[in-house]
């Protein structure tokens, strides 16, 4: 037979909300993850998804929040220790570094940005349509 004392622990137990705790801090959730992800063979698809499988019942348990996060840092942590085997594309999602993405360079200092605004409008076009000819031109003057 149960004691009234452990019945009255079982029922502030239940009543405590967990869902709401983290189980571990973000930064040892990135470690779990780090760990697992060093653990996976080149290629895998899904990354995020096996990571995420592989830590168990420390996923179940944790917040989507919290293994987002987590996993952010992990993402960086990996391209930081790893840079032969992982890459970040444009939109900051991890990939295999095995040739196959191309890291576009979407940086255009400020005033090469205002001159190719200013060069638009002279010519009475949208930016977009003023690079789509300026690389035409290029590859024209190239042969």
């Amino acid at each position: 037979m149960m004691s009234d004392e452990f019945l009255d622990r079982l029922i502030l137990i239940k009543s405590l909300n967990f869902k709401n705790m983290a189980l571990l801090s973000k930064n040892r959730l990135s470690k779990f993850m780090l760990g697992r992800l060093e653990d996976l063979p080149a290629g895998t698809d899904r990354i995020k998804d096996r990571v995420i499988y592989a830590l168990g019942n420390i996923a179940i348990m944790s917040t989507k929040r919290d293994l987002d996060a987590a996993w952010n840092d992990t993402k960086k942590k990996a391209v930081k220790q790893y840079p032969d085997r992982f890459i970040l594309d444009g939109r900051n999602a991890l990939h295999w570094n095995d040739g196959s993405v191309i890291v576009l360079d979407k940086k255009i200092t400020a005033a090469n940005f205002k001159k190719l605004n200013e060069l638009a409008d002279a010519e009475g076009v949208n930016v977009n349509k003023m690079v789509t000819k300026l690389i035409g031109f290029y590859k024209k003057g190239k042969k």
